[in-house]
C-alpha cells in the first residue's frame, strides 16, 4: 500500500471545483508516508481539465470510462475502486452529497474503516488520525483508522496547494457490475448561481430579513465578489418558502467552509452553526446582541441590517475598486 487514491467528481464532463482541495489532502498524507497520489475520474467519455491535476498534487491521473457513468453510478464506481483498493493506503472522497454516499459503500465493500466529514488528517505511525466535528460542531472527535482507510473530507477544510507535478494519464478497466440504481431525472437548480457548497464567499440570510424580497440585499453584496460568491440561507427561511433548499446551510442543508461567510439576520441556531462554523472568517449582522451567531463570529455588527447592508456593500465595492 504505497499510494493514496483521490476520487474526483465531475459534472457534465468538467471537474468539480473542490478537486484541488481533495488532492491537497491526499498529497499531505502521501508526503508523510513517502507515497504517491493517484486521482481517479469516472465518466462516459473524455473529460476536460484533467491535464491540470498534476499541478494540483496528482502523480498519476486514472480515467474510468463507461456508458453508465454519464450519470451517477455508485455500483460501477464502487466496483472499480474495490478492484483497485489493494494498492492504496487511503481512499479519499469529498464530503459532498455524492462523496458521502460513496465513502460508506466503498468501505463496506472492501471491509475498511471509514471517516466521514473529516476536517483534518495526519499519518500517526501505522494509523491515519482524522478529526471531525460532532454534536452539531460543538466538539471535535479524533479517530484512528488502521489499514486501508476510506475518508470523506469536508470541502474547504484543507486548502489547495500547488505541487507542480507532471500527472501522467492512465486508463483503468471497469470490472463487470450490476447496476441497481438508475437515475431517472436530473433537475437543474432553480437559479443559475454558484453552488453554495463550492463558493469562496457565502452571504447567508435568516428570519431577520423579514421578507423574501430582502434577499436582494444579499444578492447585491454577493455580486460584488463576482463568480465565487453565493447566497445562503437558514432552515427557517427555506421552510417558509422564501428561497430554495439548494441555498440552505446547516445540519439538514449543506455544509460549507468558505473563506468568508456573512450571516445576515441569522440568529445562529445550533443546526445552522453545524454547517458553517468552519468558515475561515465569519461576519455577523444582527440587531440582537445576544444572538448565538456572535459566539462564533470573527466580526460582529449589532444593528439594523437594513441600514448596515447598503453601507457594507458600498464599502466592499470601494475596497475592491
Amino acid at each position: 500500500m504505497t499510494a493514496i487514491l483521490a476520487i474526483l467528481e465531475q459534472r457534465d464532463g468538467a471537474l468539480r471545483k473542490g478537486a484541488p482541495e481533495l488532492l491537497a489532502a491526499a498529497r499531505q498524507l502521501a508526503d508523510a508516508a513517502g507515497a504517491t497520489v493517484d486521482a481517479i475520474v469516472f465518466g462516459a467519455a473524455d473529460m476536460a481539465g484533467l491535464d491540470g491535476l498534476g499541478a494540483a498534487g496528482a502523480d498519476r491521473v486514472l480515467t474510468a470510462t463507461h456508458a453508465d457513468f454519464a450519470q451517477y453510478c455508485p455500483d460501477g464506481i464502487v466496483a472499480t475502486v474495490a478492484a483497485l483498493a489493494g494498492g492504496y493506503r487511503a481512499i479519499l472522497t469529498a464530503a459532498t452529497a455524492t462523496g458521502k454516499d460513496l465513502a460508506p459503500r466503498i468501505a463496506a465493500r472492501i471491509g475498511a474503516p471509514c471517516g466521514m466529514d473529516v476536517t483534518g488528517l495526519a499519518l500517526q505511525g501505522d494509523v491515519i488520525r482524522v478529526t471531525r466535528p460532532v454534536y452539531a460542531g460543538k466538539a471535535i472527535q479524533t479517530v484512528d483508522l488502521a489499514g486501508t482507510a476510506v475518508i470523506a473530507v469536508r470541502p474547504g477544510a484543507i486548502a489547495a496547494t500547488a505541487a507542480g507535478k507532471a500527472g501522467a494519464m492512465s486508463a483503468v478497466e471497469v470490472p463487470a457490475f450490476t447496476r441497481r440504481l438508475t437515475v431517472r431525472e436530473v433537475r437543474a437548480p432553480e437559479q443559475a448561481t454558484v453552488d453554495v457548497a463550492e463558493a469562496r464567499v457565502v452571504v447567508a440570510g435568516g428570519r431577520g430579513l423579514g421578507d423574501p424580497k430582502h434577499f436582494a440585499l444579499l444578492e447585491e453584496l454577493a455580486a460584488v465578489f463576482g463568480g465565487d460568491a453565493a447566497v445562503g440561507a437558514s432552515r427557517a427561511v427555506v421552510d417558509a418558502g422564501w428561497i430554495g433548499h439548494g441555498h440552505q446551510v446547516g445540519q439538514t442543508g449543506k455544509t460549507v467552509a468558505p473563506e468568508l461567510y456573512f450571516a445576515i439576520g441569522v440568529s445562529g441556531a445550533i443546526q445552522h452553526l453545524a454547517g458553517m462554523r468552519t468558515a475561515k472568517t465569519i461576519v455577523a449582522i444582527n440587531r440582537d446582541k445576544d444572538a448565538p451567531i456572535f459566539k462564533v463570529a470573527d466580526y460582529g455588527i449589532v444593528g439594523d441590517l437594513f441600514e448596515v447592508m447598503p453601507a457594507l456593500t458600498e464599502a466592499v465595492k470601494k475596497a475592491r475598486g
